[in-house]
């Protein structure tokens, strides 16, 4: 893939479990018919390379809203198991989403196993966010309002990013390698976050993430539930009863582990919906849960208006 200059593209813990129904219907985002260029993490090569591929170049994908009341943004990580990436309903979808309710929001495309294992996926979402910080005055982004949000295998990559950071390196010599990888909040859909084996972990995910024979330290040390401190940022999840690729309980004890340790978070439980489901217009029920997230962004000052 040929990497083009950058462009710069202006388009248009209390826990509730959802049950009811929304009187309120949720706007269509608005869309354009071209998309922005991607832009490499790593110029000079990422590290831990291991060729020279687009499969070896984390690039990460802008799309700024016309106006950014708020002046926030999103890193969006779509999931596909580690091992692929679903970067339309999970990612440019999602992306302007945001962008119709004045959220800048930048797609990551990250490196996947077998090719790659951890740490090189949170690598590449801690420099995404490092990038982001670090050209926020240009795009008119608050340094401070930069979140993170992870769909299934991208919703372990983003909470990994969330309880594994840094203040970053004053001493680098990359000067973006200053800035600091801690995201300001997290949106969570349908998380994997455990890898403890013969539990609730998605082995799929797993194996990708860590090879056919993990590390027992890593498995524990990126199952997040066990990595959760008062310093986690505020945090949204939703996920589904039914979910049979990834267990419910992922949601369910990263919240319990949020609550214990004091940090603002909101879950949200429906009873149906499959797993991949993106942002569920699809679902009349589901649907709902971009409408919950619009509020709860409202609520801590991330999004102008919340959901009419």
């Amino acid at each position: 893939m040929t990497l083009l200059p950058r462009r710069i593209f202006r388009a248009s813990l209390a826990c509730c479990f959802a049950c009811g129904t929304l009187l309120a219907a949720q706007s269509t985002p608005s869309t354009t018919s071209a998309s922005p260029s991607p832009i490499l993490l790593w110029p000079n090569g990422a590290p831990g390379a291991v060729g020279d591929t687009p499969l070896d170049k984390p690039t990460l994908t802008p799309f700024l809203p016309a106006q950014n009341p708020t002046r926030s943004a999103v890193v969006i990580c779509p999931g596909g198991g580690y091992v692929h990436l679903a970067m339309d309903y999970e990612g440019t979808d999602v992306a302007r989403w945001f962008n119709a309710r004045g959220v800048a929001a930048f797609v990551l495309k990250y490196r996947l196993g077998p090719r790659y294992h951890y740490p090189n996926q949170l690598l590449d979402a801690q420099r995404a966010i490092r990038y982001v910080r670090t050209h926020a005055a240009e795009d008119g982004i608050d340094p401070s309002h930069i979140g993170i949000m992870g769909f299934s295998a991208g919703g372990h990559l983003a909470s990994t990013a969330g309880t594994h950071f840094d203040s970053g390196n004053p001493d680098a010599i990359d000067p973006m390698e200053h800035a600091s990888s801690r995201p300001d909040f997290m949106v969570l859909a349908y998380p994997v976050i455990s890898m403890e084996p013969g539990g609730i972990t998605h082995m799929g995910s797993m194996h990708f993430l860590l090879g056919e024979q993990p590390n027992p330290m890593l498995e524990n040390e990126l199952s997040n539930e066990t990595q959760v401190t008062p310093q986690t940022p505020p945090t949204f999840l939703f996920s589904t009863t039914n979910d049979e690729t990834v267990p419910v309980m992922n949601s369910v004890l990263f919240y319990e582990a949020l609550l214990r340790s004091g940090v603002p978070a909101e879950l949200h439980i429906f009873e149906q919906g499959h797993h991949g489901s993106g942002l569920a217009q699809d679902n009349p029920q589901l649907r709902m849960w971009p409408i919950l997230l619009q509020n709860w962004l409202h609520l801590h000052g991330w999004m102008a208006s919340g959901a009419e």
